[in-house]
């Protein structure tokens, strides 16, 4: 089956051959005629089977021209870099059509965007946040959103954006086509359709927790930051192989640790190496991912936030230098890798504490991943970063049999300073009693004082 096959109009076909895409993938091909009979739709797909177009073609699709200036198809994503790169793919599939596509996100210019919107739009993509500041502002009118889409819907449960998305829905017209996009099917997400879906036809090409064939996974048990980091930079010395390397940290701080490590002086290629978090700066973070979708730069290291969703060509390797503490974050990340039906690595460190969460990932794909011993050139380092020492002096603390070696029993001597005793309040006594006595001496005798 070719798109030629679905009922797509010559505008969208050509983009399609400029694209170069020829074949619909499975949820591309599933989804085409639900969402074109305008009914609610929840599809499950694994990360890198074409989502996006998924439901783009067909929205695109049934769109006629209009020069009204409210949008009619809104689009929400969780990060701006999902806002920017869902701009130029939609752009590229109108590229042949009389429409119009903008993208609103937080961190740049409110005023540029206010201009972008009074100019009209026909599909607006945005991050929740950004979204409500226009409509507060009155600029953003979304009572014309006939077609309302929410991709990487797990992603937002995680991320705490519900109380926004509630608040979007109720600025929405009532009468509206809903669709939600996303790798996982969360308890959250399956909450969310029942409250705001009408019948939701639900699409899942990939059930959760099903491995990418096309992915060799790999692990070593490593027992800290810095063995890790010795360890990394010796697969990238000499696997020539590794010339597209995405890296997973957990947290921006250790991304941010790992990236000094990296292009610290003297390590060979350290200019080929760039970082991206949530604190780094708009222009800063597109420019990082410019490079590495481009292939001028070899290694990106990255948060999950950052990477989720992110559509970057040709990724060889994907390294979780962290392993992720939940299950379907495993999937999202290897998901990087092997796409556009091309083989993949994914390769994972694993200390002692993140052994059980490799034990759960296994069960969720119900396969072992492969186990390797750590090369003999690499150095196993014994320093730690602060957090792995706040860990060890937290199990030394707590978990450590008290030490009673020295001690003298419950019962002992109080030291010196407190067996002084308060003689205050017999001095005073003494000092009354001599006042009195002194008194009595200039008094003739009382017939008391003579009995």
């Amino acid at each position: 089956m070719t798109f030629h096959d679905l009922n797509l109009n010559k505008p969208l076909l050509n983009a399609l051959a400029d694209m170069e895409f020829e074949y619909p993938t499975p949820i591309q091909k599933e989804a085409f005629s639900v969402v074109m009979s305008g009914k609610d739709v929840m599809g499950v797909a694994q990360t890198g089977t074409g989502k996006t177009v998924a439901y783009l073609l067909p929205l695109l699709r049934m769109m006629k021209f209009s020069d009204q200036v409210p949008p009619r198809i809104l689009i929400i994503v969780p990060t701006r870099e999902l806002v920017v790169q869902q701009v130029e793919e939609a752009e590229k599939l109108t590229k042949y059509m009389n429409f119009r596509v903008g993208g609103v996100y937080g961190g740049t210019n409110i005023n540029n965007q206010k201009r972008l919107l009074l100019a009209g739009l026909d599909l607006l993509i945005a991050t929740p946040g950004r979204l409500l500041d226009l409509s507060l502002h009155g600029v953003l009118k979304l009572h014309s959103i006939k077609h309302f889409v929410i991709d990487e819907v797990d992603e937002m449960m995680d991320l705490g954006f519900r109380p926004q998305l509630l608040r979007i829905f109720d600025l929405l017209p009532k009468r509206r086509q809903n669709l939600m996009f996303s790798a996982t099917l969360p308890e959250p997400v399956e909450n969310l359709i029942t409250d705001h879906f009408e019948f939701a036809k639900k699409i899942e090409i990939a059930p959760h927790g099903t491995p990418l064939e096309r992915i060799t996974q790999k692990a070593y048990h490593v027992p800290n930051f810095f063995t890790k980091v010795n360890l990394l930079k010796h697969l990238l010395k000499v696997d020539d192989d590794m010339k597209k390397v995405l890296v997973f940290a957990a947290t921006k701080k250790l991304t941010d640790i790992l990236y000094g490590q990296m292009t610290e002086e003297g390590v060979e290629g350290a200019e080929e190496i760039e970082v991206i978090h949530s604190n780094k700066s708009q222009n800063y973070r597109l420019n990082a991912v410019t490079k590495f979708h481009e292939g001028k730069c070899r290694v990106l290291i990255a948060t999950d936030i950052m990477a989720r969703g992110l559509d970057i060509v040709d990724v060889t390797h994907v390294v979780n230098f962290d392993f992720p503490d939940e299950s379907p974050n495993y999937l999202h990340r290897i998901g990087r890798t092997g796409r556009a039906d091309a083989d993949g690595i994914a390769i994972s460190f694993i200390t002692n504490d993140e052994e059980p969460f490799q034990m759960e990932v296994e069960a969720l794909m119900k396969m072992s991943i492969t186990l390797l011993d750590i090369p003999e050139e690499v150095e196993i380092s014994k320093q730690l970063i602060p957090m792995e020492i706040e860990r060890s002096a937290g199990d030394k603390n707590y978990l450590a049999e008290p030490n009673l070696g020295k001690s003298k029993g419950a019962y002992h001597e109080r030291k010196l300073k407190n067996q002084k005793v308060n003689r205050a309040q017999e001095k005073r006594k003494a000092r009354i009693e001599e006042k009195k006595n002194s008194s009595r001496r200039g008094m003739k005798p009382t017939k008391r004082d003579r009995k």
